[in-house]
């Protein structure tokens, strides 16, 4: 049987059934292997360490025992956080029975994550993989998620006569047949890519089997002659950096008058198993020619976000090896290079989840993009789980339409080559060291870059922590320059200068010490995108008459922008 056909039949040659609602792969006898390839028993068993620390369970159980006290005589001083969207209702703070289940199950879900808390200083990836079993706990168990523990549930049922029962009754419904029983995220009914999403004008000028170049049209009469080539995630669509109108980047950029250019990654199915950093690494040379032909420029400008720069810093260690110098300048976007820091990103066995990738491709031949999205689903679980979960099914409306929401469920499937050669890294931290991998036939070595570099991280990212975001500019050669937007991991990206809320933090060179850069940082009102294009400019040459036509006689338009590989 062909991996295609595995793949259509949802099952491998074992028999295995498909993942759960938690991206669980399930083995024939119907056990739980992992959270999308991601250890479930790993966590449980960090869990299980945790709570057998004698002494700090013993003093957090006497410590919740006399606050339980306090809370049924109405005495304690527990009470939700301000922006706890689940405590909202005036009944958990004014009826005495709501305010008490509300404090008991604070006062529970707090000792637990104070005593994984607790246990980081001996152990950080044991104490990460426990906080990611506690974090599904303690948020399931919320009272919030049950009707009759839901004082506004309760409510819209009684005034609507109990059809915002029936209607929650029909979304489980329809998620437990169409969504693996996860509650939907988001409406994408209103959305349309190439309409209000994805829509700044370009056309596509380069294609092969892995990627599509897209050109972007110029709105100013002079463009810089240097331009910028974009690498993306190979695990989302290139559009968040092209959302809709007034959220693009790209929009920004060519507003600017710079020359913007973008990979578009085709989304690979399991006949595409075998794609790994060379084949990716492969792909970014042939764009970085397609966007040097079509600019008339000799060498371009480079910006990758997030795993797209992983790729991308590797591409660059070989480039800098050959002396060759089509590289310009490069920036970066939430990305991490050292994973020896405190990150859930980091924080699982690497042996494991190695062996879960391996066995992936066997049975796969693709990490499906649902099973990622599940995975970090589960690690915000009260906002990307049960928030929803309330919102669908017990108050029974639809979901947000929310054009972010929109593209995170656009995703794509990672090859399984792919994905264990990143578990490697993850578990190895090969990056940190010099020579560790090799990509492209030459050992990896992030010194060997020694142009400008611009390294952007966000200040709640709970997938790459700026902390670790901020490592990128001491293990790269060169000139470094360091920004911290506000919000999280896509929020701190999607920060356009019409954003009221837009704010972040630069500084001085950056040395060693993350906090000791952020100690000398000024804050300022804006997008981080206005410091960039600032930043970008000086480094993109003279400006030229923009160009009258998208293409060159070489590489011709081949069709309007967003492309074909985005709509697969």
């Amino acid at each position: 049987m062909t991996a295609a056909r595995r793949d259509e039949r949802g099952r491998d040659g074992r028999g295995d059934a498909p993942p759960d609602m938690f991206g669980n792969a399930v083995d024939a006898a119907g056990n739980v292997e992992d959270v999308g390839h991601v250890s479930l028993r790993g966590a449980l068993g960090a869990t299980i360490r945790v709570a057998t620390q004698g002494r700090a369970v013993a003093e957090k159980g006497v410590g919740l025992a006399v606050e339980a006290v306090r809370i049924g005589v109405g005495r304690s001083a527990v009470a939700p956080a301000p922006n706890d969207w689940r405590f909202k209702h005036p009944a958990w703070s004014e009826n005495p029975v709501y305010r008490r289940v509300a404090q008991l199950y604070l006062a529970g879900a707090g000792a637990a994550t104070d005593l994984v808390e607790e246990f980081r200083t001996k152990d950080w990836r044991t104490a990460e993989q426990a906080r990611f079993a506690v974090g599904i706990a303690t948020s399931a168990v919320a009272p919030t998620n049950f009707l009759p523990g839901n004082p506004a549930a309760l409510e819209r049922a009684f005034e609507t006569g109990g059809a915002t029962l029936v209607r929650g009754a029909r979304n489980l419904v329809h998620d437990v047949r169409h969504n693996r029983g996860m509650p939907s995220q988001v409406d994408t009914t209103p959305f349309t890519v190439g309409g209000n999403l994805a829509a700044t004008p370009g056309a596509v000028v380069f294609r092969n089997e892995l990627c599509e170049v897209i050109a972007y049209t110029p709105t100013t009469a002079a463009v810089r002659e240097r331009p910028v080539l974009t690498v993306p995630p190979p695990i989302g669509k290139y559009y968040f950096l092209d959302l809709a109108p007034g959220k693009s980047m790209f929009e920004y950029a060519v507003s600017r008058g710079i020359q913007v250019f973008t990979i578009s990654w085709r989304n690979p199915r399991p006949e595409q198993g075998e794609w790994n950093f060379d084949t990716y690494g492969g792909a970014m040379l042939e764009a970085l020619d397609v966007a040097r032909d079509v600019s008339g420029s000799p060498d371009v400008n480079l910006l990758g976000f997030c795993a797209g720069g992983i790729m991308l810093s590797t591409v660059l260690s070989h480039l800098a090896a050959q002396g060759d110098e089509r590289v310009h300048s490069a920036s970066f976007g939430v990305m991490l290079l050292d994973f020896d820091i405190p990150a859930m990103v980091g924080a699982f066995s690497p042996k494991l989840l190695l062996r879960t990738a391996r066995a992936g491709s066997a049975r796969k031949g693709v990490l499906p993009a649902k099973d990622l999205a599940a995975v970090f689903a589960w690690m915000r679980p009260n906002d990307l789980v049960w928030n929803y979960w309330v919102n669908n099914y017990l108050l029974g409306q639809k979901p947000p339409a929310n054009d972010i929401m929109a593209w995170n469920v656009d995703g794509t499937n990672l090859p399984a080559a792919l994905h264990a050669q990143f578990l490697d890294i993850f578990g190895t931290n090969a990056l940190s060291e010099p020579e560790r991998l090799a990509v492209l036939g030459t050992p990896v070595d992030l010194r060997r870059i020694t142009y400008d570099t611009y390294v952007m991280g966000a200040l709640n990212d709970h997938l790459t922590p700026w902390r670790g975001c901020y490592r990128a500019t001491q293990l790269i050669g060169g000139r470094s320059t360091f920004v911290l937007s506000n919000a999280g991991h896509i929020a701190g990206l999607v920060n356009p200068p019409s954003n009221p809320k837009a704010k972040f933090f630069a500084g001085p060179e950056p040395g060693p010490d993350p906090d000791a850069w952020l100690a000398e940082a000024t804050e300022r009102r804006g997008s981080w995108w206005e410091h960039w294009a600032d930043w970008m400019i000086e480094r993109s040459g003279e400006e030229r008459p923009a160009p009258r036509k998208a293409g060159s006689r070489r590489h011709p338009a081949l069709g309007p922008a967003p492309g074909a590989y985005v709509c697969g």
